[in-house]
């Protein structure tokens, strides 16, 4: 568990993070979001302590950061940054394999674990081990970066934009993977974007900041039925509201008695995409399969608009 407590910046005059308190629960995915300047990435920074707070205290596990050795608190924390920051001259296996070596960790353990990660990442050791990073792609390069990040087996990962140099449907393939291992690892994971699509595909928690400040911090549901000001409001978006909220939702909790025509849709989907398959389709309802794949019921497009409205 991470304890935010009254925590402030100030690089002379200028408060860059003001008086932020936030609980984060071990195993959980925290993402922190705000516009350029927010403070976000300083608050992130603040917790290995690559960046030293004015005031206020952190706590991680009941344990102030601030009284542990800067370098002996990082080699505890996962970080994993956008560009993923690779050694150039490091092989992959070399690169996974950094803080596990500074921590005497035994050759065959070290080796053990970098075939760990690279099958979980679904990179084959043989082929990958020997590369170095030019000879990798951007999403592999990034998949490189956080097992990097995972291998001295962190309870704690911080990850500053790690995704924001990656195309769009790479993206998207690395923010699964990201879910996939968290889930395996069951690791706390602080994320820092500007992409509230992202925020919201990846988040247990959301923290909104802006001019330093946080604004909001809740589930993706409780902002967007209720978010605390307009600036909330605007950074969610008006018009995507509706959407968000039947993407965060399972098909099952819209199902309703009845039956319909039609290739079927699993109660486990979203009810974004039950949506999306209905209107595509021009069908009036889906059928919808419980998880022993028997058709259970079915989903209507009244049933999911009711569900897109706020509560």
């Amino acid at each position: 568990m991470i304890e935010i407590d009254a925590i402030s910046k100030a690089y002379g005059d200028v408060t860059v993070v003001d008086n932020v308190s936030m609980t984060i629960d071990a195993g959980s995915i925290t993402v922190i979001v705000g516009t350029s300047g927010s403070g976000k990435t300083t608050l992130l920074r603040m917790i290995n302590r690559l960046v030293e707070p004015t005031r206020g205290t952190i706590r991680i596990d009941g344990e102030d950061n601030g009284a542990i050795a800067p370098h002996e608190l990082r080699r505890r924390i996962g970080y994993a940054i956008q560009g993923h920051g690779l050694f150039p001259h490091r092989t992959v296996a070399e690169n996974i394999a950094t803080v596990p070596k500074l921590l005497g960790w035994p050759q065959d353990r070290i080796d053990a674990r970098v075939e760990e990660l690279l099958k979980l990442f679904q990179l084959d050791p043989v082929a990958f081990g020997p590369r170095f990073p030019h000879e990798l792609s951007g999403g592999q390069s990034q998949r490189v970066g956080v097992a990097r990040a995972l291998a001295a087996e962190p309870n704690l990962l911080l990850m500053d934009e790690p995704f924001g140099a990656l195309d769009p449907v790479i993206r998207a393939k690395a923010q699964d993977d990201l879910l996939a291992i968290q889930k395996h690892f069951g690791t706390t994971i602080i994320l820092v974007t500007h992409d509230m699509e992202e925020a919201f595909g990846l988040a247990d928690r959301i923290a909104v900041m802006d001019g330093g400040r946080l604004l909001q911090y809740a589930t993706p549901t409780e902002m967007l039925a209720n978010p605390a000001t307009d600036f909330v409001a605007s950074l969610i978006g008006t018009a995507e509201r509706p959407f968000r909220l039947l993407a965060l939702n399972p098909v099952e909790k819209a199902m309703e008695p009845g039956v319909a025509e039609g290739e079927p849709i699993s109660g486990e989907a979203s009810q974004r995409d039950a949506l999306a398959e209905l209107l595509w389709s021009g069908r009036p309802a889906l059928p919808v399969t419980g998880k022993d794949g028997i058709v259970a019921g079915r989903v209507t497009v009244d049933s999911l608009l009711k569900q897109a409205r706020p509560a």
